[in-house]
């Protein structure tokens, strides 16, 4: 009797698997749960966190740049740029504010400088302010623009278990958020070569996003949050003047705007910085006759796009009485400069700039390119790069001095 049981047994236990493993399977409905997930986030009115933030480089998957803040966002229906007011603090002090946006203005709290910038965007010439959106109000918006836009796009959703990964891609265009999706316009990159990729990591138990990733052509951005407290802080009671310290200088942008100084024709300040590979330079240690100084920033899409004409530059000069080196100005990371230096093959010098670098040389924005002559004159700055156009004017500076 047993016997004749046993494939009968074995039957019923087969047919029950099928109905597990099929039957009793859930999917996840990708726009029904994206639409429960920004109603969660539409009842959040303000969080307070940790932020871990950072960047990563073209071709490299490794972190250049971390930073970690304390912030503070706020729904704000009245500000119709984002719809948020935000702070940023520093984490050993949470009384010390770093950044600010309340509605009508930016302000920067600069402690070497000991000076408040408040930008309120009358001297602003784009369409929109650019006022980078806190992390649950950037979340709520790329949520909304995936179920709400006409693009092109493709979306993902994946099951982690403990958490939910969506993935949207755009593709040939590069959008941010501020407040609203914005494209912007990038004359250094083909069409067929741009691409947005956004993926939002969200916690299965909470239904709310943890962790924001964004990829671009120059560059890609992390942030993830961490001791979460909602609805806990009023933005009635968030006033950025009542953290302004006494003994700081308040600068309204527009009013009071840094005057640069023309060094052309100058001896250029002198410098000891270190290079890629930890090994000290000193400008006193270069004697061709020729000398180019670029100051540059790792994730600048202009910078990076003028990295094949300047390894041409350097390759046509072998041999010649002419030396380049670049000087990085947005980080400090010796590994991130090793592997910028490995990723992109690049045949010249890469330094890391000293705190005061950029002052002392009066630089107001990357690219700058400085040539100086044998006695370390400077003899001509080109600031910007544009394709063609800025490699004819610095090959014809060159050409004059050698």
């Amino acid at each position: 009797m047993k016997k004749q049981l046993l494939p009968f047994i074995s039957f019923l236990v087969f047919t029950g698997l099928i109905i597990f493993n099929n039957g009793c399977k859930n999917e996840i409905n990708k726009t029904d749960y994206l639409n429960k997930v920004l109603k969660n986030l539409e009842k959040i009115s303000s969080a307070s966190y940790h932020s871990v933030m950072s960047f990563n480089l073209p071709g490299d998957t490794t972190r250049f740049t971390t930073y970690i803040w304390i912030k503070k966002e706020f729904e704000n229906k009245a500000d119709t740029t984002i719809g948020s007011s935000f702070a940023w603090f520093y984490p050993e002090d949470d009384s010390k504010m770093y950044l600010y946006y309340d509605g009508s203005a930016r302000g920067h709290l600069d402690s070497d400088r000991k000076t408040v910038t408040i930008d309120s965007f009358k001297t602003n010439t784009l369409p929109f302010r650019p006022v980078g959106s806190p992390f649950f109000n950037k979340a709520k918006n790329i949520l909304k623009y995936a179920l709400e836009t006409n693009d092109s796009i493709s979306t993902e959703l994946k099951d982690f278990g403990d958490s939910i990964r969506f993935i949207l891609y755009i593709p040939h265009r590069v959008k941010y958020f501020f407040g609203k999706a914005v494209e912007m316009d990038n004359p250094y990159l083909l069409r067929e070569d741009a691409f947005t990729r956004y993926e939002i990591w969200i916690d299965k138990s909470e239904g709310l996003p943890y962790k924001i990733i964004d990829k671009m052509p120059h560059n890609s951005g992390f942030e993830a949050c961490n001791n979460l407290k909602l609805n806990k802080i009023r933005i009635e009671d968030f006033r950025p003047s009542d953290y302004f310290p006494p003994d700081y200088e308040v600068k309204v942008r527009g009013q009071q705007q840094r005057i640069f100084k023309d060094l052309t024709g100058k001896t250029a300040p002198d410098w000891t910085l270190t290079d890629y590979s930890e090994n000290s330079i000193g400008l006193k240690n270069l004697h061709s006759k020729v000398l180019l100084i670029e100051f540059t920033g790792i994730g600048c899409a202009p910078c990076h796009a003028a990295i094949p004409f300047i390894k041409q530059l350097v390759k046509e000069h072998e041999g010649r009485d002419f030396e380049f080196v670049s000087i990085e100005t947005w980080g400090n990371d010796i590994e991130g400069l090793k592997r910028y230096h490995k990723n992109n093959e690049l045949n010249y010098n890469l330094l890391k700039a000293s705190e005061n670098i950029v002052d002392r040389y009066e630089v107001s924005g990357v690219p700058a390119f400085y040539i100086l002559d044998r006695n370390h004159v400077i003899m001509k700055i080109i600031t910007g790069y544009e394709k063609g156009t800025t490699d004819k004017e610095i090959r014809n500076a060159i050409k004059e001095l050698i």
